[in-house]
Protein backbone atom coordinates (compact mmCIF):
# COMPACT_ATOMS: atom_id res chain seq x y z
CA UNK A 1 0.00 0.00 0.00
CA UNK A 2 0.64 3.77 -0.50
CA UNK A 3 0.39 6.53 2.36
CA UNK A 4 -2.50 7.84 0.38
CA UNK A 5 -4.31 4.65 0.06
CA UNK A 6 -4.65 4.44 4.08
CA UNK A 7 -8.29 6.09 4.33
CA UNK A 8 -9.40 4.32 1.56
CA UNK A 9 -8.45 0.84 1.67
CA UNK A 10 -7.23 -0.10 5.48
CA UNK A 11 -9.52 -1.78 7.48
CA UNK A 12 -8.50 -1.41 11.13
CA UNK A 13 -9.83 -4.29 13.77
CA UNK A 14 -9.28 -3.74 17.32
CA UNK A 15 -9.90 -6.60 19.83
CA UNK A 16 -11.19 -5.15 23.43
CA UNK A 17 -13.17 -2.28 24.64
CA UNK A 18 -10.55 -0.62 27.14
CA UNK A 19 -9.10 3.06 27.24
CA UNK A 20 -6.30 1.74 24.38
CA UNK A 21 -8.80 0.71 22.33
CA UNK A 22 -10.06 4.22 21.68
CA UNK A 23 -6.76 5.46 21.73
CA UNK A 24 -6.11 3.55 18.61
CA UNK A 25 -9.64 4.60 17.44
CA UNK A 26 -8.26 8.01 17.61
CA UNK A 27 -4.93 7.93 16.38
CA UNK A 28 -5.71 5.84 13.43
CA UNK A 29 -8.95 8.74 12.73
CA UNK A 30 -6.22 11.37 13.58
CA UNK A 31 -2.86 10.13 11.54
CA UNK A 32 -5.03 9.15 8.41
CA UNK A 33 -8.02 10.50 8.71
CA UNK A 34 -9.94 6.79 8.74
CA UNK A 35 -13.64 7.04 9.23
CA UNK A 36 -14.56 3.56 11.14
CA UNK A 37 -12.34 1.25 13.01
CA UNK A 38 -13.91 -2.24 13.89
CA UNK A 39 -14.36 -2.96 17.64
CA UNK A 40 -14.68 -6.78 18.21
CA UNK A 41 -15.94 -6.59 22.51
CA UNK A 42 -18.00 -9.14 24.52
CA UNK A 43 -19.65 -6.43 26.14
CA UNK A 44 -20.84 -2.96 25.77
CA UNK A 45 -18.31 -0.23 26.57
CA UNK A 46 -19.91 3.00 26.24
CA UNK A 47 -17.46 5.53 25.42
CA UNK A 48 -16.53 3.38 22.57
CA UNK A 49 -19.79 1.99 20.91
CA UNK A 50 -21.05 5.57 21.02
CA UNK A 51 -18.02 7.04 18.87
CA UNK A 52 -19.20 7.72 15.58
CA UNK A 53 -15.27 6.18 14.31
CA UNK A 54 -16.31 2.78 16.02
CA UNK A 55 -18.09 -0.20 13.90
CA UNK A 56 -18.88 -1.73 17.12
CA UNK A 57 -19.88 -5.32 17.19
CA UNK A 58 -20.58 -7.71 20.06
CA UNK A 59 -19.63 -10.92 20.35
CA UNK A 60 -19.74 -13.76 23.40
CA UNK A 61 -16.18 -15.04 24.02
CA UNK A 62 -14.26 -12.99 21.20
CA UNK A 63 -11.83 -11.44 23.56
CA UNK A 64 -11.02 -14.68 25.01
CA UNK A 65 -11.43 -17.73 22.96
CA UNK A 66 -9.81 -18.72 19.68
CA UNK A 67 -12.41 -20.61 18.53
CA UNK A 68 -14.66 -17.37 18.45
CA UNK A 69 -12.00 -14.81 17.51
CA UNK A 70 -10.28 -16.49 14.57
CA UNK A 71 -13.15 -16.76 12.99
CA UNK A 72 -14.98 -13.65 13.48
CA UNK A 73 -11.78 -12.31 12.00
CA UNK A 74 -11.70 -14.06 9.05
CA UNK A 75 -15.53 -13.41 8.50
CA UNK A 76 -14.37 -9.64 8.72
CA UNK A 77 -11.73 -10.17 6.03
CA UNK A 78 -14.18 -12.31 3.88
CA UNK A 79 -16.25 -8.95 4.32
CA UNK A 80 -14.20 -6.55 3.73
CA UNK A 81 -12.77 -7.96 0.69
CA UNK A 82 -16.18 -8.27 -1.02
CA UNK A 83 -16.53 -4.38 -0.73
CA UNK A 84 -13.36 -3.42 -1.37
CA UNK A 85 -10.90 -6.25 -3.24
CA UNK A 86 -7.96 -3.24 -2.77
CA UNK A 87 -8.94 -3.84 1.15
CA UNK A 88 -5.67 -4.25 4.01
CA UNK A 89 -6.60 -5.56 6.89
CA UNK A 90 -4.60 -4.98 10.75
CA UNK A 91 -5.62 -6.58 13.65
CA UNK A 92 -4.73 -5.09 17.55
CA UNK A 93 -5.29 -6.09 21.11
CA UNK A 94 -5.65 -4.77 24.03
CA UNK A 95 -4.09 -6.71 26.68
CA UNK A 96 -1.85 -10.10 27.24
CA UNK A 97 -4.67 -12.31 26.08
CA UNK A 98 -5.13 -10.72 22.61
CA UNK A 99 -1.61 -10.38 22.62
CA UNK A 100 -1.38 -14.37 23.01
CA UNK A 101 -4.43 -14.98 20.59
CA UNK A 102 -3.04 -12.85 17.81
CA UNK A 103 0.47 -14.13 18.01
CA UNK A 104 -0.46 -17.66 17.88
CA UNK A 105 -3.16 -17.59 15.34
CA UNK A 106 -0.66 -15.74 13.36
CA UNK A 107 -0.46 -17.69 9.95
CA UNK A 108 -3.82 -18.85 10.03
CA UNK A 109 -4.86 -14.71 10.27
CA UNK A 110 -2.13 -13.60 7.63
CA UNK A 111 -3.48 -16.01 5.22
CA UNK A 112 -7.18 -14.36 5.69
CA UNK A 113 -5.23 -11.16 4.65
CA UNK A 114 -4.50 -9.44 7.78
CA UNK A 115 -0.99 -7.30 9.05
CA UNK A 116 -0.49 -8.81 12.65
CA UNK A 117 2.11 -6.86 14.61
CA UNK A 118 2.85 -8.95 17.18
CA UNK A 119 6.22 -11.06 17.71
CA UNK A 120 6.02 -14.60 16.95
CA UNK A 121 4.41 -16.96 19.78
CA UNK A 122 7.76 -18.91 20.86
CA UNK A 123 9.28 -15.71 21.57
CA UNK A 124 6.17 -13.92 22.92
CA UNK A 125 5.79 -17.10 25.44
CA UNK A 126 9.15 -17.04 26.43
CA UNK A 127 9.87 -13.43 27.57
CA UNK A 128 6.28 -13.11 29.37
CA UNK A 129 7.43 -16.20 31.57
CA UNK A 130 8.58 -14.08 34.79
CA UNK A 131 11.62 -16.66 35.44
CA UNK A 132 12.91 -16.59 31.94
CA UNK A 133 12.95 -12.45 31.43
CA UNK A 134 14.52 -12.20 34.81
CA UNK A 135 17.38 -14.89 33.28
CA UNK A 136 17.62 -12.25 30.48
CA UNK A 137 17.45 -9.13 32.92
CA UNK A 138 20.59 -11.23 34.53
CA UNK A 139 22.53 -11.76 31.15
CA UNK A 140 22.51 -8.28 29.66
CA UNK A 141 22.79 -6.86 33.15
CA UNK A 142 19.78 -5.45 33.65
CA UNK A 143 18.44 -4.56 37.20
CA UNK A 144 15.54 -6.38 38.88
CA UNK A 145 14.14 -7.26 42.05
CA UNK A 146 15.08 -10.29 44.19
CA UNK A 147 12.65 -12.97 43.05
CA UNK A 148 11.60 -16.51 44.19
CA UNK A 149 9.09 -18.56 42.22
CA UNK A 150 6.29 -21.38 43.71
CA UNK A 151 4.99 -23.78 40.98
CA UNK A 152 1.19 -23.73 41.79
CA UNK A 153 0.37 -27.25 40.06
CA UNK A 154 2.70 -28.94 42.12
CA UNK A 155 4.11 -27.24 44.73
CA UNK A 156 4.03 -27.25 48.95
CA UNK A 157 0.46 -27.27 50.02
CA UNK A 158 2.15 -24.41 52.53
CA UNK A 159 4.97 -22.00 52.32
CA UNK A 160 8.18 -20.96 54.55
CA UNK A 161 6.20 -18.00 54.91
CA UNK A 162 7.95 -17.20 58.24
CA UNK A 163 11.37 -16.99 56.35
CA UNK A 164 10.27 -14.38 53.88
CA UNK A 165 10.97 -10.65 54.75
CA UNK A 166 7.77 -7.93 54.69
CA UNK A 167 6.30 -6.31 52.97
CA UNK A 168 6.42 -8.52 49.65
CA UNK A 169 5.08 -8.24 46.26
CA UNK A 170 3.14 -11.76 44.83
CA UNK A 171 2.11 -12.29 41.52
CA UNK A 172 1.41 -14.65 38.87
CA UNK A 173 4.54 -15.70 36.45
CA UNK A 174 1.92 -15.87 33.90
CA UNK A 175 -0.17 -12.59 33.65
CA UNK A 176 -2.98 -14.17 30.63
CA UNK A 177 -3.42 -17.44 32.46
CA UNK A 178 -3.93 -15.58 35.58
CA UNK A 179 -6.70 -12.83 34.40
CA UNK A 180 -9.31 -16.36 33.54
CA UNK A 181 -8.50 -18.13 36.65
CA UNK A 182 -11.18 -18.22 39.19
CA UNK A 183 -9.51 -17.43 42.34
CA UNK A 184 -10.58 -16.13 45.53
CA UNK A 185 -9.80 -12.48 46.54
CA UNK A 186 -8.22 -12.16 43.33
CA UNK A 187 -6.02 -9.11 43.03
CA UNK A 188 -3.54 -8.43 39.96
CA UNK A 189 -1.00 -7.59 42.43
CA UNK A 190 -0.51 -8.85 45.99
CA UNK A 191 0.83 -6.64 48.40
CA UNK A 192 1.94 -9.31 51.15
CA UNK A 193 2.66 -7.89 54.79
CA UNK A 194 2.48 -10.76 56.98
CA UNK A 195 3.33 -14.27 56.76
CA UNK A 196 -0.61 -15.66 57.47
CA UNK A 197 -1.70 -13.40 54.48
CA UNK A 198 0.86 -14.96 52.45
CA UNK A 199 -0.55 -18.22 53.42
CA UNK A 200 -4.10 -16.99 52.83
CA UNK A 201 -2.77 -15.94 49.05
CA UNK A 202 -0.76 -19.04 48.31
CA UNK A 203 -3.84 -21.51 49.49
CA UNK A 204 -6.04 -19.40 47.23
CA UNK A 205 -4.39 -19.49 44.31
CA UNK A 206 -2.88 -23.24 44.67
CA UNK A 207 -6.10 -24.66 44.91
CA UNK A 208 -7.67 -22.73 42.27
CA UNK A 209 -6.91 -23.63 38.12
CA UNK A 210 -4.25 -21.38 37.83
CA UNK A 211 -1.52 -23.83 37.01
CA UNK A 212 2.02 -21.46 36.40
CA UNK A 213 4.23 -20.17 39.03
CA UNK A 214 3.52 -17.97 41.88
CA UNK A 215 6.84 -14.92 41.80
CA UNK A 216 7.55 -13.53 45.51
CA UNK A 217 9.62 -10.23 44.98
CA UNK A 218 11.18 -7.96 47.33
CA UNK A 219 9.18 -4.85 47.97
CA UNK A 220 11.05 -2.23 46.11
CA UNK A 221 10.58 0.83 48.75
CA UNK A 222 8.52 4.20 47.51
CA UNK A 223 4.94 5.07 46.37
CA UNK A 224 3.51 5.65 42.58
CA UNK A 225 6.06 8.14 41.90
CA UNK A 226 8.74 5.69 42.12
CA UNK A 227 7.33 3.91 39.01
CA UNK A 228 8.92 4.41 35.66
CA UNK A 229 7.60 3.40 32.38
CA UNK A 230 8.84 2.80 28.84
CA UNK A 231 7.27 2.30 25.71
CA UNK A 232 9.40 1.32 22.84
CA UNK A 233 9.11 0.59 19.00
CA UNK A 234 11.76 -1.31 17.36
CA UNK A 235 12.41 -2.76 14.02
CA UNK A 236 12.90 -6.54 12.73
CA UNK A 237 16.49 -6.54 13.98
CA UNK A 238 15.57 -5.46 17.11
CA UNK A 239 16.97 -2.12 17.06
CA UNK A 240 14.64 0.93 18.68
CA UNK A 241 13.39 3.10 16.17
CA UNK A 242 10.69 5.62 18.70
CA UNK A 243 10.78 5.53 22.34
CA UNK A 244 8.58 7.24 24.50
CA UNK A 245 9.07 7.07 28.82
CA UNK A 246 7.62 8.76 32.14
CA UNK A 247 7.16 9.10 35.94
CA UNK A 248 4.27 7.65 37.31
CA UNK A 249 2.58 10.26 39.12
CA UNK A 250 -0.51 7.75 40.12
CA UNK A 251 -1.61 4.76 39.29
CA UNK A 252 -5.26 2.86 39.21
CA UNK A 253 -5.73 1.50 42.82
CA UNK A 254 -8.71 -1.08 42.51
CA UNK A 255 -7.54 -3.81 43.23
CA UNK A 256 -8.10 -5.50 39.90
CA UNK A 257 -6.33 -3.35 37.75
CA UNK A 258 -3.11 -2.11 40.10
CA UNK A 259 -0.44 -1.39 38.34
CA UNK A 260 -2.37 0.88 35.61
CA UNK A 261 -0.73 4.51 35.45
CA UNK A 262 -3.38 6.85 35.41
CA UNK A 263 -1.12 9.75 35.31
CA UNK A 264 2.33 10.13 33.32
CA UNK A 265 4.73 12.78 33.37
CA UNK A 266 7.57 13.22 30.29
CA UNK A 267 10.71 12.03 31.92
CA UNK A 268 13.88 10.48 30.07
CA UNK A 269 16.31 8.10 31.63
CA UNK A 270 19.35 6.88 29.46
CA UNK A 271 19.83 4.22 31.76
CA UNK A 272 16.30 3.14 30.93
CA UNK A 273 16.12 3.33 27.60
CA UNK A 274 20.21 1.28 26.94
CA UNK A 275 18.59 -1.04 29.16
CA UNK A 276 15.52 -1.88 27.26
CA UNK A 277 17.55 -1.47 23.99
CA UNK A 278 20.05 -4.33 25.01
CA UNK A 279 16.75 -6.59 25.79
CA UNK A 280 15.11 -5.76 22.35
CA UNK A 281 18.37 -5.91 20.76
CA UNK A 282 19.47 -9.34 22.09
CA UNK A 283 15.52 -10.98 21.43
CA UNK A 284 15.34 -9.68 18.06
CA UNK A 285 11.99 -8.25 19.13
CA UNK A 286 9.99 -6.13 16.69
CA UNK A 287 6.97 -3.45 17.64
CA UNK A 288 5.16 -1.98 20.08
CA UNK A 289 6.91 -3.16 23.71
CA UNK A 290 6.12 -1.65 27.09
CA UNK A 291 8.93 -1.98 30.19
CA UNK A 292 7.29 -1.86 33.70
CA UNK A 293 10.42 -0.74 35.91
CA UNK A 294 10.40 1.22 39.60
CA UNK A 295 12.91 3.34 41.08
CA UNK A 296 15.14 1.83 44.26
CA UNK A 297 16.25 4.88 46.09
CA UNK A 298 18.42 2.48 48.27
CA UNK A 299 20.64 2.23 45.47
CA UNK A 300 19.71 4.27 42.81
CA UNK A 301 18.71 1.96 39.99
CA UNK A 302 15.83 1.17 38.18
CA UNK A 303 14.45 -2.27 38.48
CA UNK A 304 12.98 -4.05 35.34
CA UNK A 305 9.64 -6.18 36.47
CA UNK A 306 8.38 -7.24 33.14
CA UNK A 307 7.68 -6.77 29.67
CA UNK A 308 4.29 -6.40 28.05
CA UNK A 309 4.50 -7.73 24.45
CA UNK A 310 2.14 -4.81 23.30
CA UNK A 311 1.12 -1.77 23.34
CA UNK A 312 0.37 -0.56 27.18
CA UNK A 313 -3.07 0.71 28.36
CA UNK A 314 -1.68 3.96 28.47
CA UNK A 315 0.95 3.64 25.41
CA UNK A 316 -1.00 6.98 23.75
CA UNK A 317 1.24 9.27 25.74
CA UNK A 318 3.84 8.73 23.21
CA UNK A 319 1.25 10.25 20.83
CA UNK A 320 1.55 13.57 23.53
CA UNK A 321 5.27 13.11 23.59
CA UNK A 322 5.23 13.94 19.56
CA UNK A 323 5.05 10.86 17.64
CA UNK A 324 1.29 9.36 16.92
CA UNK A 325 1.97 5.39 18.47
CA UNK A 326 -0.88 4.10 15.83
CA UNK A 327 1.50 5.31 12.73
CA UNK A 328 4.17 3.41 13.58
CA UNK A 329 2.33 -0.03 13.32
CA UNK A 330 1.03 1.15 9.98
CA UNK A 331 4.17 2.38 8.70
CA UNK A 332 5.77 -0.77 9.83
CA UNK A 333 3.90 -3.42 9.15
CA UNK A 334 1.17 -1.82 6.68
CA UNK A 335 3.46 0.32 4.40
CA UNK A 336 7.11 -1.48 5.19
CA UNK A 337 8.76 1.46 6.14
CA UNK A 338 12.34 2.38 7.11
CA UNK A 339 11.47 4.51 10.34
CA UNK A 340 14.28 6.77 11.50
CA UNK A 341 15.41 6.75 15.10
CA UNK A 342 13.21 9.32 17.64
CA UNK A 343 12.42 10.06 21.12
CA UNK A 344 8.73 11.19 22.07
CA UNK A 345 9.36 13.22 25.01
CA UNK A 346 7.77 17.00 24.44
CA UNK A 347 6.60 17.74 28.04
CA UNK A 348 3.34 16.01 28.66
CA UNK A 349 1.25 14.60 31.11
CA UNK A 350 -0.81 11.61 30.38
CA UNK A 351 -4.10 12.10 32.69
CA UNK A 352 -6.91 9.86 32.86
CA UNK A 353 -8.35 11.56 36.41
CA UNK A 354 -9.96 14.81 36.95
CA UNK A 355 -7.22 17.45 38.50
CA UNK A 356 -8.96 17.01 41.96
CA UNK A 357 -7.86 13.52 42.39
CA UNK A 358 -4.33 14.61 41.65
CA UNK A 359 -4.14 17.54 44.37
CA UNK A 360 -5.91 15.21 46.76
CA UNK A 361 -3.45 11.98 45.92
CA UNK A 362 0.32 12.82 45.22
CA UNK A 363 1.36 13.81 48.70
CA UNK A 364 5.05 15.50 47.13
CA UNK A 365 4.28 18.94 46.67
CA UNK A 366 6.89 19.80 44.24
CA UNK A 367 5.93 16.63 41.75
CA UNK A 368 2.22 17.70 42.17
CA UNK A 369 3.12 21.37 41.49
CA UNK A 370 4.89 20.20 38.40
CA UNK A 371 2.54 17.87 37.30
CA UNK A 372 -0.50 20.33 37.17
CA UNK A 373 1.82 22.36 35.43
CA UNK A 374 2.88 20.45 32.76
CA UNK A 375 -1.25 19.00 32.50
CA UNK A 376 -1.83 22.92 31.53
CA UNK A 377 0.30 22.91 28.57
CA UNK A 378 -0.95 19.37 27.38
CA UNK A 379 -3.61 18.84 24.96
CA UNK A 380 -5.94 16.13 25.17
CA UNK A 381 -3.68 14.45 27.96
CA UNK A 382 -7.36 12.32 28.87
CA UNK A 383 -7.39 10.02 25.94
CA UNK A 384 -11.14 9.35 25.80
CA UNK A 385 -11.45 13.59 24.82
CA UNK A 386 -11.51 13.88 21.27
CA UNK A 387 -13.22 16.72 20.06
CA UNK A 388 -13.79 15.47 16.40
CA UNK A 389 -16.24 12.51 18.22
CA UNK A 390 -20.02 12.31 18.69
CA UNK A 391 -21.74 14.35 21.62
CA UNK A 392 -22.48 11.06 23.41
CA UNK A 393 -18.55 9.86 23.27
CA UNK A 394 -18.18 13.04 24.66
CA UNK A 395 -20.87 12.54 27.47
CA UNK A 396 -19.62 8.77 28.60
CA UNK A 397 -15.76 9.67 28.45
CA UNK A 398 -16.54 12.48 30.66
CA UNK A 399 -18.33 9.97 33.45
CA UNK A 400 -15.30 7.17 33.24
CA UNK A 401 -13.55 10.64 34.07
CA UNK A 402 -15.32 11.74 36.59
CA UNK A 403 -16.07 8.18 38.27
CA UNK A 404 -12.28 8.22 38.78
CA UNK A 405 -12.90 10.39 41.81
CA UNK A 406 -15.42 7.45 43.66
CA UNK A 407 -12.87 5.08 42.85
CA UNK A 408 -10.00 6.63 44.55
CA UNK A 409 -12.32 7.35 47.75
CA UNK A 410 -12.79 3.75 48.17
CA UNK A 411 -9.30 2.06 47.21
CA UNK A 412 -6.83 5.18 47.88
CA UNK A 413 -8.38 7.50 50.27
CA UNK A 414 -10.46 5.59 52.73
CA UNK A 415 -7.51 3.10 52.93
CA UNK A 416 -5.15 5.32 53.67
CA UNK A 417 -2.96 4.67 50.57
CA UNK A 418 -2.98 0.85 51.83
CA UNK A 419 -4.70 -1.94 48.99
CA UNK A 420 -8.15 -2.62 49.91
CA UNK A 421 -7.99 -6.54 50.53
CA UNK A 422 -11.55 -7.94 50.67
Amino acid sequence: MQQNDISKHLVPVVVGGDILAYSYVRELHRAYGIARTIVLASRDIKMLSSSKFTDYRLIEGVTTREDVLYPALESIAREARASDPQAHLLVLGCDDVHARLLSSGKQRLEAAGFSVPYIDFSLLDEITQKRRFYELCEELDIPYPETRYFDCANGPADLPVDTFGYPLIAKPSNSAQFQDASIPRKRKIYEIESPDEMQQVWHDIRTSDYNAELVLQDFVPGGDDAIRTLTTFSDAEGNIRVVSGGQVCLQDHDPTALGNPLAIMGERQQDIIDAAARFLKRTGYRGMANFDIKYDSRDGSFRFFEVNTRCGRNTYYMSLGGVNFASLIVREFVLGEQIPYQEAYEPFLYCCVPAYVLKRSIRDEGLLKRALDTLGLTRDAYPLHYRPDSMMHGIWSSIMHLNQIRKFKRFYWDTDGKQLKE
